[in-house]
């Protein structure tokens, strides 16, 4: 009976302290439910709602019956325009996964049973264009067969596909960007918030305080070594990507370090606000992982394509700063300079350095007064 008072004891005792410990909460009870939420209804291996250009040169009822597959289709996001550049406009902008162009001899050449239709897919996501080409020629498929029943065969409507930016049409060529940002994103949070947490627990830093030296200096010694160690990181992927997986970098060497330099400063901001508001390495351990590492993985588009995605898990993954840097890495290896592009996202990259570095600073400057 003594032996289970204690044990009850014990167990109250526990139960409080853990009442009392809301980052323990948060992990046990809250985490799950949000996961569980956002992969449940937001994530999905399925490729729905392809944003799609169609480009009708002939604008006859039959043209326009050619392409009625499109609309209403969970599938498909059509979008129609009357040129060619047009549509070429919305792929180089990212509004679009495919173009189909509808020629404007495409009813005479339906009459004699020799219509081609011409479908140019996005490539940098390889598993993406895969699935709309499936799509697009199944929804043909059901147009030759709904108008010509079984004597459709395969000289009704043919579609010449063209993939773009992605001319050995591999996933890896895909990958390897996305693999780099979770690299940087793992040096430059997770390392970061470990080692300074570490030092907050040692207790270090504070002896470090008491010195004449600024708040801004020490975190500048704290950052640098890590910045270093995170670009000769980079360094040795842009290497592997090159040498031995074949990428290609079409775009500027020169945009693309930079870009590089502006995700790991915000990476490290992330990492030294973490550290400076927890100063544990457990729990800067989870946070890392928590808002760094598996953000980075699931609502970037490295794994998932944002466009297949519920809008409000879309909007979400584009308030995450490596979806910005994510678009840029591919954009620049495989597609070239769309300095539209560039602007925006090393200007949305750049802002969000400043916030976190300077969250960092000021929450620092809070705990040491």
């Amino acid at each position: 009976m003594n032996s289970l008072r204690r044990l009850v004891a014990l167990i109250r005792k526990e139960f409080i302290r853990l009442r009392r410990d809301n980052s323990s909460i948060l992990i046990g009870a809250v985490l799950p439910i949000v996961l569980i939420l956002i992969m449940g209804y937001g994530i999905s291996l399925d490729v729905k709602n392809v944003p799609i250009a169609v480009v009708l040169q002939d604008a006859s009822p039959t043209a326009q019956d050619a392409v009625s597959f499109l609309d209403g289709s969970e599938y498909f996001s059509p979008r129609y325009v009357t040129n060619f550049n047009d549509g070429r406009a919305l792929m180089d902008s990212r509004a679009v996964d495919a173009i189909i162009v509808i020629p404007n001899n495409f009813a005479a050449k339906l009459a004699n049973r020799d219509a081609k239709v011409q479908l140019i897919l996005y490539g940098v996501n390889n598993t993406t264009a895969t699935a709309v080409k499936g799509y697009v020629e199944a929804g043909f498929q059901t147009y030759n067969t709904g108008r010509y029943g079984s004597f459709a065969g395969n000289g009704v409507v043919t579609i010449e596909s063209r993939v773009w930016f992605n001319d050995a049409n591999s996933g890896t060529w895909y990958f390897v960007p996305g693999l780099m940002m979770l690299i940087m994103t793992l040096v430059g949070i997770f390392l970061t918030a470990l080692v300074m947490a570490r030092e907050w627990e040692r207790g270090t830093l504070e002896a470090i305080f008491v010195t004449p030296v600024r708040i801004v200096e020490i975190l500048l010694a704290k950052m640098i070594p890590y910045f270093c160690l995170a670009m000769f990181g980079f360094m040795l992927c842009l290497a592997a990507a090159r040498l031995l997986y074949g990428v290609p970098l079409h775009g500027s060497f020169l945009i693309l370090l930079l870009a590089t330099i502006l995700y790991l400063f915000v990476a490290l901001g992330i990492g030294l606000l973490i550290s400076a508001a927890t100063k544990s390495q457990f729990l800067s351990c989870q946070l890392a992982l928590i808002v760094g590492f598996l953000p980075s993985m699931m609502l970037s588009g490295f794994i998932f394509d944002l466009h297949s995605v519920p809008s409000w898990v879309n909007a979400i993954g584009h308030v995450l700063p490596p979806t910005y840097y994510l678009e840029l890495l591919k954009s620049l290896f495989l597609a070239g300079n769309n300095w539209m592009l560039i602007f925006k996202n090393c200007a949305i990259l750049l802002g969000y350095a400043v916030l976190f570095m300077g969250a960092a600073l000021r929450i620092t400057r809070k705990r040491v007064a």
